[in-house]
């Protein structure tokens, strides 16, 4: 796979933005990443067992939704930029359901990093997740 070019600092600053939308999530979305991932908690795909649970159904594993979020910041800054990067799960991500991911660019530092605040929302807007990534954005990644 081609390391996606990285912005220098010159070309990053305060206030530039991206989004990515993943539209019509499906649960066989969610049994794909439990097949990458490892996570088969029942709670993700056995309807039955997740309204048992409480839920009003299926839901997504919450790393799938950071994995949409590192998509954006590795498609953006490239995979051999980020330094740090973490989540915080604020709601659950249902079958049918699409989820917008927008990084904001929210310091550049004398060191040619910049910190990415992140937030992903459902299709009503009500946040699902939250992070903040700190990638190089000049220089050998190092």
């Amino acid at each position: 796979m081609a390391e996606t070019e990285r912005p220098s600092a010159a070309d990053v600053t305060v206030g530039d933005a991206r989004e990515l939308t993943v539209s019509d999530l499906e649960r066989r979305d969610f049994v794909r990443y439990a097949g990458a991932s490892g996570d088969f908690n029942p709670i993700h795909y056995d309807e039955p067992f997740a309204r048992e649970a409480g839920n009003p159904s299926v839901f997504a594993q919450g790393m799938l939704t950071a994995g949409f979020a590192s998509k954006l910041v590795t498609d953006w800054f490239g995979v051999g930029a980020v330094r740090t990067f973490e989540t915080r799960f604020r709601s659950r991500v249902f079958p049918g359901e699409t989820v917008t991911v927008r990084g904001e660019v929210i310091e550049v530092t004398v060191g040619e990093r910049a910190t990415v605040a992140l937030d992903a929302v459902n299709q009503d807007g009500e946040a699902v997740l939250t992070g903040e990534a700190v990638v190089d954005v000049a220089g050998d990644g190092g």
